[in-house]
């Protein structure tokens, strides 16, 4: 069996994309073969793969996987770039309506291709753990401000709040911010990668909103961010009781495409 893809990059966090319109694609429940497909030395690698197809009532649908092979929650960069290859394929235009696991999500795209700005979930619930806020826009997330996160060893201590007695049940994706002024810098250890990803649009989607809460912020918001693999943006309204309108901007860019033999 011969699988052709693209391969999209959203700020470092890279993704395989299969056209499913088709329904050819037969490996959707073959965890150990999508595992194999995202792995660095012995297949495509990525951070996840997304499958595009169609669906009643949208433009498509996303069905998203984890670099483990497992069908994973809601990914912000893995959206925009989903975006980015409907766009490429001619399926849509400026603008789209699609459904993710989380839901509906509206998007539009710059002229050239290369900006999506996608419409986030509304969140009103935060809680507190310690000096950390733990919350979920579309995927669970940790969010802890620290100082020196340039020299932070990110791998081991997001790998210790992430497998905690507190979530190692179901996870947690761990961030953590640096707040320089101007901006964010944000790193972040993804589970289903179980590494630290050059960028996470849930997470950086979260810290925006946790740092809100944490400086009493309300109103129209907009906070740019900066992550090992480039910059993003997140924008949204917040009247200290729900976060809406809530927008994550950045890159989606087309790497290659090929086919690989299974």
């Amino acid at each position: 069996m011969k699988l052709n893809f693209l391969k999209y990059e959203g700020a470092g966090n890279d993704f395989i994309l299969i056209d499913n319109r088709g329904k050819s694609f037969s490996l959707i429940n073959d965890t150990a073969s999508i595992k194999k497909l995202c792995d660095r030395h012995f297949g495509i690698g990525a951070d996840g793969m997304m499958v595009l197809q169609m669906k009643n009532g949208f433009d498509f649908e996303m069905l998203y996987f984890n670099a483990d092979g497992k069908e994973g929650s809601m990914c912000g960069n893995g959206g925009r770039c989903i975006v980015a290859f409907a766009n490429k394929l001619e399926l849509i235009k400026r603008e789209t309506n699609f459904l993710a696991v989380d839901g509906p999500h509206y998007a539009t795209i710059s002229e050239n291709g290369n900006l999506v700005s996608l419409q986030m979930i509304d969140v009103q619930e935060i809680q507190i753990d310690g000096n950390a806020f733990v919350l979920n826009t579309g995927s669970p997330h940790y969010v802890l401000e620290v100082e020196n996160l340039a020299s932070k060893d990110v791998y081991l201590d997001g790998k210790s709040i992430r497998y905690n007695e507190t979530y190692n049940s179901k996870g947690v994706n761990v961030n953590f911010v640096e707040d320089l002024g101007d901006h964010y810098y944000v790193r972040t250890y993804e589970r289903g990668v179980e590494n630290e990803t050059f960028a996470c649009g849930t997470g950086v989607t979260a810290v925006s909103m946790a740092m809100a809460k944490k400086k009493g912020l309300t109103g129209s918001i907009k906070n740019s961010i900066r992550v090992p693999g480039g910059n993003l943006n997140v924008n949204f309204n917040y009247d200290g009781n729900t976060f809406n309108n809530v927008f994550l901007e950045g890159p989606a860019t087309f790497v290659f495409e090929g086919s690989i033999s299974l």
